[in-house]
């Protein structure tokens, strides 16, 4: 029955995506100079994603076969099953988001209102958030009614019957793990794709030759469009999907391996994350509608913040009914202190966390507050001041975000177990579907107002665009503030689910006062820093290949003059190629880690590098996210006027630019990788916990 209602929900989700594409697609694009932009930005992030999958198609079916053969024989499949959702998921977010940007563009040049000019970003934004909730659920849903379930007390092997595992439990690790995997590639690749063309352009453009943000001059302009699609929607669409997944795969282990003895409370627990999203999905689907049907108003904060809000409180009403009807009548355990109430709360706790996230994010990252108005007052003193200020922001800002998520995790313990904890990271992420839809309203509006510029459009258009861009790098952090606290939710509730698939005892316990764990903890702390740092090299080597060329093509006669059209395909193609090249590394190490740390030292050791890696990623994360988006706002802000004397292309406005740039790559590259990277380490973890425990050489 479960299951029926959840398939019943993802279908009205999936019709309700599918009328929002059609509609989209029959609004008008504009003139021939923005239907010309948009298709070159349409099809080289068309090219960018195929390419990629190229690679990501090997991979996959490489380590689909090592787990059939090794693992457990149809654990292969839903590997392959996780990766298909996260690129449906992404390419079709991504796809909608290049029809949204020159439509939202034309709508503000149409109509010159701000109310319908949001409806069609937040349209287009909605397609890839209903994607990610519908077939991340979807993959979940298709393994349990093909496999019959959830048996906690059955064992299967590869082809190769090297190790003993259990079927159920491995085919829905594997597939998350698959989701995993394409989440990794499509944040590191667009990435450094999307940042390497944004550097290049703001350096040559802004510093070097006083030109415009989004000048078509400038060659680099449209690969910095693209990057838009291709990492802030594509690969934004696969991190959380990765997240949603985790989190109902984490609560199915933790109920599986504490619940066992108890069959009746066994199957309401595996149900209820399965309900829980399901009704989650039920409400982005209402708050969704209302925003996109009613009257349009003039403040796009209040818009998108209302789909949030109704999105969260339809979440409230269907989780305290479904845990009241599924928990009321049965002998519970010892972890539920508040009864049938204490996953319901869990789940409150959740929300409330999310939401709270959120609010901090804008905190210091909106152009409303100081922190971002104390950058840009200081801009007048140079770069150095903008960078050591808005280093102070990124850090200031750690401490509430992290207090959320601690208190959070220590009362949905308290309150309902290692079970409570998974509840809780479920809860925030109950409504994904809304809050991906908002975040890809972003860049979605960054791209319409570039477009907007691009094509030389009046003023009064400008402006529509500009204060929706405004708020779209607001909604964009506040989405990096999400991914990076949802991801903290999720990692402790794998890392709990890790302990207990290799420990047999009643209460199984990582010991942190062991040397072995204690060196694993070091490690993973450094292995951040490390991939943060590889991240970085790698995004800047590509920024700086493409600022040469772009001076290159500046320098040609008639480029800089407007009269001769620069060669956009060869910047696109030099950002392609690039990316694909640096991407590999970087996401495969995120595999290796525990499979190494494993087979050499043993599962407490993988333990310690979960722990370590965790708790140096999510601040070094949210700093990187914070400062980022506080570096961007701080530069729109100036170029607003909001320091008399100081406009675009004035020293203080360069400074701002310089904050900008080193942003960039916190935000936009590091940032967002990070919280993948502890996440993937710790599905692969969960995935080969029973390896690790009956193999290891030291």
């Amino acid at each position: 029955m479960v299951h029926i209602i959840a398939l019943i929900v993802i279908a009205v989700a999936i019709v309700f995506l599918v009328l929002n594409y059609h509609s989209l697609k029959k609004l008008g694009e504009g003139d021939p100079k923005m239907v010309n932009i948009a298709k070159i930005i349409r099809d080289g992030a068309n090219t960018f994603m195929w390419a990629e999958y190229k690679t990501i198609f090997v991979v996959v079916l490489v380590i689909a076969i090592i787990f059939a053969l090794f693992v457990e024989k149809s654990s292969g499949i839903t590997f392959i099953l996780g990766a298909c959702m996260s690129s449906a998921a992404c390419l079709l977010g991504m796809k909608s988001a290049t029809y949204a940007n020159v439509r939202t563009t034309n709508q503000a040049r149409n109509t010159r209102s701000i109310g319908d000019t949001v409806k069609v970003a937040l349209m287009g934004g909605s397609i890839s958030g209903l994607s990610v909730q519908a077939f991340g659920l979807l993959g979940l849903v298709l393994i349990a009614v093909f496999t019959g379930g959830i048996n906690a007390d059955i064992t299967g092997t590869g082809f190769i019957p090297l190790l003993h595992t259990n079927p159920t439990i491995m085919r829905l690790t594997t597939y998350s793990l698959g989701c995993s995997l394409v989440a990794m590639f499509n944040r590191v690749a667009g990435g450094n794709y999307t940042k390497a063309a944004d550097i290049s352009a703001d350096i040559v453009a802004k510093v070097r030759h006083s030109m415009p943000e989004d000048d078509s001059r400038m060659p680099n302009t449209i690969a910095d469009f693209i990057g838009d699609n291709v990492n802030d929607i594509a690969g934004n669409c696969s991190d959380l999907l990765e997240s949603f997944v985790a989190t109902i795969v984490a609560s199915i282990l933790i109920a599986v391996s504490i619940f066992d003895k108890n069959q009746v409370l066994l199957k309401a627990t595996i149900a209820y994350p399965i309900i829980l999203a399901s009704g989650g999905l039920f409400g982005c689907i209402v708050g969704l509608f209302y925003v996109l049907k009613h009257k349009p108003g003039k403040d796009p904060s209040k818009e998108l913040n209302l789909a949030t809000y109704i999105s969260a409180a339809v979440v409230l009403l269907v989780g305290g009914a479904s845990a009241f009807f599924v928990f009321r009548d049965m002998e519970l355990h010892e972890d539920f202190i508040l009864g049938w109430a204490s996953p319901w709360v869990s789940s409150i706790l959740g929300i409330i966390s999310g939401v709270a996230i959120g609010k901090i994010t804008e905190l210091y990252t909106s152009t409303k507050y100081k922190s971002v108005k104390s950058i840009a007052n200081i801009s007048v003193e140079g770069e150095a001041f903008v960078v050591t200020k808005g280093d102070a922001v990124g850090s200031k800002s750690c401490l509430l975000p992290i207090l959320v998520i601690g208190v959070s995790l220590f009362v949905a313990g308290k309150l309902c177990g290692a079970y409570g904890i998974a509840i809780a990271a479920l809860g925030m992420l109950s409504f994904v579907a809304t809050t991906v839809s908002i975040d890809a309203f972003g860049p979605i509006a960054d791209n319409a107002g570039g477009i907007a510029e691009s094509c030389r459009l009046g003023p009064d258009i400008r402006a529509i665009t500009d204060r929706l861009d405004a708020v779209g790098n607001t909604t964009a952090a506040i989405g990096k503030g999400f991914a990076i606290g949802s991801a903290a939710f999720a990692t402790v509730s794998l890392i709990f689910a890790y302990v207990r698939s290799y420990s047999s005892a009643v209460e199984p316990v990582l010991n942190i006062a062991s040397f072995t764990v204690v060196a694993g903890c070091v490690i993973g702390g450094a292995l951040v820093e490390f991939f943060s740092a590889l991240l970085t090299d790698n995004t800047i080597e590509s920024a700086h290949l493409m600022a040469d060329e772009g001076d290159r093509q500046l320098s040609i006669p008639g480029v800089l003059e407007g009269t001769r059209e620069p060669d956009y395909n060869k910047c696109i193609k030099m950002a392609t190629e690039q990316a694909l090249k640096k991407m590999l590394i970087p996401s495969v190490l995120a595999l290796l880690i525990p499979v190494i740390g494993g087979i050499l030292f043993g599962p407490q050791f993988v333990g310690g590098i979960l722990i370590g890696a965790t708790v140096v990623a999510i601040p070094r994360a949210i700093f990187m996210g914070n400062s980022g988006g506080a570096f961007d706002n701080a530069k729109k802000l100036v170029e607003s006027g909001f320091l008399k004397g100081h406009v675009k292309g004035s020293p203080a406005h360069k400074a701002t630019v310089v904050g900008d740039t080193v942003g960039d790559t916190r935000k936009d590259v590091v940032g967002v990788a990070l919280d993948i990277f502890i996440k993937t380490m710790s599905t692969v973890a969960n995935t080969l916990a029973p390896l690790f425990a009956s193999f290891h050489i030291f």
